[in-house]
């Protein structure tokens, strides 16, 4: 993955007294991490810009897209308070190895349901886990399926937050995402430079005004 460059500014789609909605690339951290290699990341960058932001969510280093920050604490409570109750409507993009298939609804939507936890001898890995695994649901569809390639565009809808989950969810149903490190196998992690895992839809109540705000952003895959 090439290096990013760091005194590049960081996408604002939305500002305002209350909230900002930020685009972040591939690659890039959402808070500081562990040792001097890993302190450059979204909320410091937005915060050159905006130095009242506060982190509400976050997204996977290797996940690019949309990011909610907050720009007082109460702003804060609130939306992290929407996300823990979730009234945050969230949609992803992926490219996945195959040609997954469901038992899909009307709209095409199919469901996978397998809970997750902490593979604690190779964190940060998570695992399925049928036993002691939280409850874990993701909606996807299939946009479009490449024959020649032999990979499938997805739409992916977490209806639970659970750490890794969509990466997790889509490896364990046997079509992991391309350029996964994680959680595919080498030559499906290699197919691609990066991670083809965008979050492409984000759509919430505005903590001051209550009125739906919603955005989008297209992927770069």
């Amino acid at each position: 993955m090439a290096a990013l460059d760091a005194a590049a500014p960081v996408q604002c789609l939305h500002a305002d007294d209350d909230v900002l909605v930020l685009c972040k690339p591939a690659g890039l951290l959402c808070v500081p991490g562990r040792g001097a290699d890993k302190q450059d990341c979204l909320s410091r960058r937005a915060q050159r810009h905006y130095p009242d932001a506060l982190v509400v969510h976050r997204l996977d280093q290797a996940t690019s897209g949309l990011v909610l920050m907050a720009r007082h604490p109460a702003a804060q409570r609130s939306l992290s308070h929407a996300f823990a109750a979730r009234a945050m409507a969230k949609r992803y993009l992926a490219i996945v190895h195959g040609h997954p298939r469901g038992n899909a609804d009307a709209e095409g939507w199919s469901t996978i349901a397998a809970p997750v936890m902490a593979d604690w001898p190779r964190r940060p890995l998570q695992k399925v886990d049928f036993v002691q695994g939280k409850p874990s649901q993701t909606r996807w569809r299939t946009l479009r399926h490449d024959a020649a390639s032999h990979g499938t565009r997805l739409e992916l809808e977490p209806l639970t937050g659970r750490t890794h989950q969509l990466r997790l969810h889509l490896a364990h149903i046997g079509h992991p995402i391309l350029g996964d490190a994680l959680y595919a196998p080498q030559a499906v992690a290699a197919a691609s430079p990066r991670l083809l895992l965008h979050a492409w839809k984000l759509g919430f109540a505005h903590p001051a005004t209550g009125q739906w705000m919603q955005y989008s952003a297209p992927p770069p895959f």
